[in-house]
């Protein structure tokens, strides 16, 4: 579990209440590179989820230095959170029963509910050669709303 203070935890609250953000991650000419990206957050972890295919930018700017940051708005866009963090990922997906897309089952069930063809699913996360994205967040800042919601 994952400790943060309570300005902190409201700023994360926006995280959890929305699924898409923008992943931040750092080219190697230090310059950042950013993905719009769907996401679930496990608070209870402190890590913020996101399914990676493993031939993108933002997968080997985060093999190369796993820090990375997420930034999430409301609607309005009056409040935002970023989430600094550091990087774990999964391996590839090689088999459709593997340890990793079954993680990426769950994440899909986390962000979108059930799918109308899980065994397809699980074929088409080989093929793509998708992962899993475990951003360890480590401090959040932001703007949260004035009472807190």
């Amino acid at each position: 579990m994952t400790a943060f203070d309570a300005p902190q935890e409201a700023l994360l609250k926006l995280v959890a209440e929305h699924d898409g953000g923008v992943l931040v991650t750092l080219k190697r000419d230090g310059r950042p590179q950013l993905s719009n990206v769907n996401h679930a957050y496990y608070p209870a972890e402190g890590v913020i989820k996101v399914s990676l295919t493993d031939d993108r930018a933002k997968t080997r700017n985060l093999r190369r230095d796993p820090r990375a940051s997420y930034h999430v708005t409301s609607d309005d866009r009056w409040a935002w959170t970023v989430a600094e963090g550091t990087a774990d990922l999964t391996p590839v997906a090689a088999d459709p029963h593997d340890e990793t897309v079954e993680e990426l089952v769950s994440l899909y069930r986390d962000v979108r509910g059930e799918h109308p063809d899980w065994d397809e699913y699980r074929e088409v996360m080989v093929r793509d050669r998708r992962l899993v994205l475990r951003l360890r967040v480590e401090r959040a800042y932001g703007q949260a709303r004035p009472d807190g919601s």
